[in-house]
């Protein structure tokens, strides 16, 4: 069975912004209130940082539990993993995700300016360059044999679009507009040259889930 490249469970606005602008430290996500994305998947019984019991079930659970199947590896841009720019200035410092990373695979960081490989509990981060083939290639090894997840941010997501690499997308659109901020696309018709779609309105009706899949 060949090892797919997936996007799983990408969050945008309906004007297919993914990121906003000014990241921060504080503001991982710029000026956009990551909860206006992410409500629906924090809503359901699976979202793994879930605290009380509960939670909704249908195709909104379903595709929270999706997110991890037979996932081996993660490819991440720089933006995803920390804030930080140019040479690295703070080795120390281990990214956003604390000292149990929600990845649970390895995770190949883009970055021109590579660093040491480090681990956290069972997420062990590289930090690597080259074009996207290469990068996947590197990704496919360690996977072995399991997919493996593109995680974003948006520059990465598109960068791998445009080396045509990508073999499905799951992309969640909620029904916000942000104005500005790192866009997807400007209409998911788009991928259409090259993928077939299907549009799937949540149940709670507070997500549009588009599917992609090579043609």
């Amino acid at each position: 069975m060949a090892q797919l490249l997936r996007v799983q469970n990408f969050n945008i606005s309906s004007d297919g912004i993914g990121a906003g602008e000014d990241q921060s430290l504080e503001r991982p996500f710029g000026h956009v209130a990551p909860e206006r994305l992410f409500a629906w998947a924090g809503a359901t019984a699976s979202w793994p940082m879930r605290t009380d019991p509960g939670g909704s079930r249908g195709l909104d659970d379903y595709f929270t539990r999706d997110y991890a199947r037979n996932i081996g590896a993660e490819i991440m841009g720089r933006n995803k993993f920390g804030p930080q720019r140019g040479p690295w200035h703070d080795d120390e410092w281990r990214g956003w995700w604390g000292d149990e990373p929600p990845f649970h695979t390895p995770v190949f960081v883009l970055t021109h300016h590579e660093r040491p490989s480090f681990t956290l509990s069972d997420t062990t981060f590289h930090f690597v360059g080259g074009d996207p083939a290469t990068v996947l290639e590197q990704a496919r090894e360690a996977a072995q044999g399991k997919d493996v997840r593109l995680g974003g941010g948006v520059t990465t997501i598109r960068q791998f679009l445009d080396a045509d690499l990508v073999d499905t997308l799951h992309v969640a659109v909620s029904p916000v507009t942000l104005g500005s901020g790192l866009r997807l696309w400007d209409s998911p018709d788009e991928l259409l040259d090259r993928f077939h779609m299907e549009v799937v309105p949540s149940p709670s009706g507070s997500v549009t889930h588009h599917l992609f899949w090579r043609k």
